[in-house]
């Protein structure tokens, strides 16, 4: 069985290596310091998107198909218990898709990257979603309504 010796760790000035069962691992330690990562996840909206995870994403897969595959760009025209996902590509072809939601917000579009929306959505187990958003230059916050200890950043796109 693999891992049963001893490990040998060794730990340079930019550098840290681990080795055992005859297996060397070796990575290099991030040179500079690590962005302020609290700047990007925006503080406590009001503007809160209450959806059923599953016809979200299916809803998102479905307009990805015509989304620009190099951006893969996808708007969302937030209104009041109500959300229209777009595409469109550079061959004028499009894709829409509505959603019933409970939000109470201000009305607004914002784009994304729909590849990191899926990809939070994949993460989270529940059948409800709640996605805070603030404008359309800004962060959004993706959750599980149950589960407070996971919290999702998405970035805006310009579109």
């Amino acid at each position: 069985m693999l891992g049963e010796g001893p490990i040998r760790l060794v730990i340079g000035d930019n550098h840290v290596r681990a080795e055992f069962d005859g297996i060397r691992f070796t990575s290099k330690l991030i040179d500079g310091r690590f962005p302020e990562y609290q700047r990007v996840v925006p503080k406590k909206s009001d503007s809160l998107i209450s959806a059923d995870r599953v016809t979200l994403r299916q809803a998102l897969q479905r307009t990805a198909i015509l989304s620009n595959e190099k951006y893969r760009g996808i708007r969302l025209d937030v209104k009041k218990n109500n959300v229209i996902i777009q595409a469109h590509n550079p061959e004028q072809e499009e894709a829409e898709e509505e959603l019933e939601v409970s939000y109470a917000g201000t009305e607004l579009e914002i784009g994304f990257n729909v590849n990191y929306l899926l990809d939070a959505l994949g993460a989270i187990d529940n059948d409800a979603v709640e996605i805070q958003v603030t404008d359309a230059n800004s962060s959004c916050i993706i959750k599980d309504p149950e589960n407070r200890e996971c919290t999702y950043v998405v970035m805006p796109m310009r579109l």
